[in-house]
């Protein structure tokens, strides 16, 4: 008999562990508190165009990376809709303080090149950097896919902040930022960001960026045809409100609509703290909970989604970011003030492979939740004229800063729609509106680390707090989540002896009795 594996959360890690699990021969539910599925993979409309709410540029999606390989084992690759971002230029930057703009290559040699034809003064600094980010990336195994070995392990590097990291190479303030300027898609701080989350992200934006075509909940949709084509159920609306805990075990869990439901394992991927306000913390050892509780999360991010009038903006294959000055690079967690925003990141999503203009602009940067903390205890669409001026001054800094990097874009906007930490609070359930989970620092590895295994035998995590963050991170955390149950060896041995050859059939997608995620 199939043993039953209910999952809290159905964002982008309860869907990879819901999909792997089910396609390893174990009955998996999934209960998930809002009416769609995918958390920041899933899609709003305004003015009958869809936008994205959170996952916008991707790696790891071309022929043989790490996702493409796990992908394709689950039989999904062939069914999504991906655009590679263009070769001679995956991302630019645009520094205000001499109006400079930079188009980075892809590929290990291309973009070396690039940096070094920049900086010819640098050039050895240059390729030991690049020397040791790979080296860095290839000794963690599981983010290749790999099975763990002694062979190279840079504890010191783990140790190391980002920042100085990078510093190490070189004293050009200038190669500096334009080593650093990423660090907003992992809420980097110079002194306190582990590095080899800079050398992860980079190494995998370097390699070749992405972007779904029409929009990323098609990933959302095709993992949940994987649970359900396995016998699976997905449960929206249907939040788990509490859990109860017998003799240091789950021993069933409450759903918002009033059941009790009883599994052989749980995997909790929602943020630890809230999932632990859903029991009986007394039953924990304090010194458990109150470390994960103090673990402060990473900054947030105030957003834009835009509406472009028709065939008046180009569409830009590539990500687009922007400083006011190279000593900017890693202010972006600063307080909201008339300098504000320091730096921004821009994308125009593609609708089509053969898009000439753009349809919509996505405009992110940084804010931190103390900027909207007056406004906490209110409720999405109550809260206040204060709060709705405080989104206009926002806006307004932000479109001109675009209007800097394009002049003129402002004549192409339709309408704004804008987000701010408090949106990504109440949408995503992300404790301070955090982008990116908790905060990992270097100066003390042990207390932002949180296993996979908890103090409750027949409790998994998952999720974006749990090792890396993103369309990378949290996949790859789903195997480690999954190996637990089904030994890590193993599991990535079945992936790597699978490359396309078997597609999961998306016509059964919500047949399955009770997978009512759509």
């Amino acid at each position: 008999m199939k043993q039953t594996v209910y999952i809290i959360g159905a964002g982008l890690g309860g869907l990879f562990c819901g999909a792997i699990l089910s396609k390893e021969g174990y009955h998996v539910e999934l209960f998930e508190r809002r009416r769609k599925t995918g958390g920041g993979l899933h899609q709003f409309r305004r003015e009958g165009v869809a936008f994205d709410t959170g996952m916008h540029l991707v790696g790891a999606f071309r022929q043989g990376a790490v996702l493409n390989r796990l992908c394709s084992w689950l039989g999904i690759m062939d069914s999504l809709k991906i655009l590679p971002e263009d070769n001679d230029c995956f991302e630019m930057l645009y520094v205000g303080e001499d109006n400079r703009k930079y188009c980075f290559p892809r590929g290990y040699d291309a973009y070396m090149a690039y940096l070094q034809q920049e900086f010819p003064t640098e050039r050895d600094g240059i390729a030991r950097y690049m020397q040791t980010l790979y080296k860095i990336c290839n000794s963690i195994k599981l983010y290749n896919l790999e099975l763990p070995d002694s062979s190279y392990n840079p504890a010191e590097l783990y140790r190391q902040s980002a920042g100085a990291f990078i510093d190490s190479f070189t004293e050009d303030e200038r190669l500096r930022a334009l080593l650093a300027f990423t660090n907003p898609l992992y809420a980097g701080d110079r002194y306190h960001t582990p590095v080899y989350i800079h050398a992860l992200i980079n190494k995998f934006l370097i390699e070749g960026a992405s972007q779904f075509i029409g929009g990323s909940k098609q990933l959302a949709d095709a993992l949940a045809g994987v649970i359900c084509a396995h016998g699976g159920k997905i449960h929206t609306d249907c939040g788990v409100t509490r859990i109860e805990i017998e003799q240091k075990s789950i021993a069933y869990i409450e759903t918002a609509d009033g059941l009790r439901r009883k599994a052989d394992l749980y995997i909790s991927t929602i943020h630890p703290s809230v999932m632990f306000n859903l029991l009986d913390r007394s039953k924990l050892q304090r010194s458990y909970w109150q470390r994960i509780d103090s673990i402060p999360s990473t900054y947030s991010a105030f957003t834009l989604h835009i509406i472009m009038k028709p065939e008046t903006f180009p569409f830009i294959n590539h990500a687009c970011y922007y400083l006011d000055s190279y000593a900017s690079a890693w202010q972006h967690a600063r307080p909201v003030d008339d300098l504000w925003p320091t730096g921004l990141m821009i994308l125009t999503p593609p609708e089509t492979a053969e898009d000439v203009y753009a349809t919509t602009m996505f405009i992110t940067c940084t804010m931190t939740f103390e900027a909207v903390k007056q406004w906490e205890n209110t409720t999405v669409g109550k809260r206040g004229t204060e709060y709705e001026a405080f989104k206009r001054r926002c806006e307004a800094a932000i479109l001109d800063k675009l209007e800097r990097i394009f002049p003129g874009a402002g004549r192409c906007i339709q309408s704004v729609y804008s987000a701010s930490p408090l949106t990504i609070r109440d949408y995503m359930n992300q404790k301070d509106g955090s982008l990116y989970g908790v905060k990992k620092d270097c100066e003390n590895i042990a207390l932002s680390h949180i296993p996979v295994r908890t103090k409750l035998n027949n409790l998994l995590l998952s999720g974006q707090n749990v090792n890396l963050h993103g369309i990378l991170g949290v996949p790859l955390t789903a195997i480690h989540t999954c190996s637990e149950l089904l030994g890590m060896n193993s599991l990535i041995e079945k992936i790597n002896s699978i490359t396309n050859e078997t597609q999961i059939d998306l016509s059964r997608v919500g047949e399955t009795e009770g997978a009512n995620y759509i």
